[in-house]
C-alpha cells in the first residue's frame, strides 16, 4: 500500500546532494530504511521506534557568517535547534512548528529542502537512540535578541563559523559547516 508522505520524504532525501562519502552513505541507507517499510516516525518518547526522523534547522546569519546554536539541556551539547517529525508530518512543517515553539521565530527558509542529512546515535539521559536528521537552513539576524524555550535549553548563542565549539556539538557539525561554507 502506497504511503504518500513516506514517498514524499524519500524524494526529499534523494534530492540531497552529498558533501562526502559519509553523507552519501547516510542518504543511501536512509532511502533503504524508508523503502523497507520500517516505522520512520517517533511514536513514543524517547526511543520508539529506536530509529526515527528528526528535522534540524540551522538559523544562519549569512552576511555575518554566523549560526545560532542552542545549549541543549538533555544532550549536553551545542546543537542546531530541531525536533522529531510527527507521524505523517512533512519534515519542513516540523521546522515551521519547532522554530515557533523553541525560538519564537517564523521559519524563513534559505533553501526549500534540507541541505544535509545525518544518521547519528544520540547521547544524553535517555540512553540513546538513532536520529535520522534532515538539516534545513533558516535566515536569521544575529543583531536581534532570541527568545527561547528555557525548559529545553540553557541558552542560545550565535557562533561565527570558526568559533563553534565542535568538541561539544553534534558529531557532524564540522562537516555541516564545511557544506555551509561551500554555498
Amino acid at each position: 500500500m502506497a504511503n504518500p508522505m513516506r514517498d514524499k520524504i524519500a524524494k526529499i532525501v534523494a534530492a540531497i546532494e552529498s558533501l562526502d562519502e559519509l553523507e552519501r552513505e547516510h542518504r543511501d541507507s536512509t532511502l533503504e530504511w524508508i523503502h523497507s517499510g520500517a516505522r520512520i516516525f517517533r511514536t513514543k518518547k524517547p526511543d520508539v521506534p529506536p530509529m526515527h526522523l528528526v528535522s534540524y534547522f540551522a538559523v544562519v546569519d549569512e552576511p555575518r557568517r554566523k549560526v545560532l546554536l542552542v545549549d541543549h539541556k538533555l544532550a549536553g551539547l551545542w546543537l542546531p535547534s530541531g525536533g522529531h517529525v510527527e507521524p505523517d508530518e512533512d519534515p519542513r512543517e516540523t521546522v515551521v512548528r519547532e522554530v515557533a515553539e523553541e525560538l519564537s521565530l517564523a521559519a524563513d527558509f534559505i533553501h526549500p529542502g534540507p541541505l544535509f542529512i545525518t544518521v547519528t546515535r544520540t547521547v544524553g539521559g535517555d540512553g540513546g537512540h538513532t536520529d535520522v536528521s534532515l538539516w534545513y537552513l533558516l535566515r536569521g539576524d544575529s543583531s536581534r535578541a532570541i527568545e527561547f524555550d528555557h525548559g529545553e535549553f540553557h541558552g542560545v548563542r550565535w557562533f561565527g563559523f570558526d568559533e563553534i565549539p565542535f568538541e561539544r556539538s553534534d558529531p557532524h557539525m564540522r562537516r555541516f559547516v564545511s557544506k555551509l561554507r561551500a554555498l
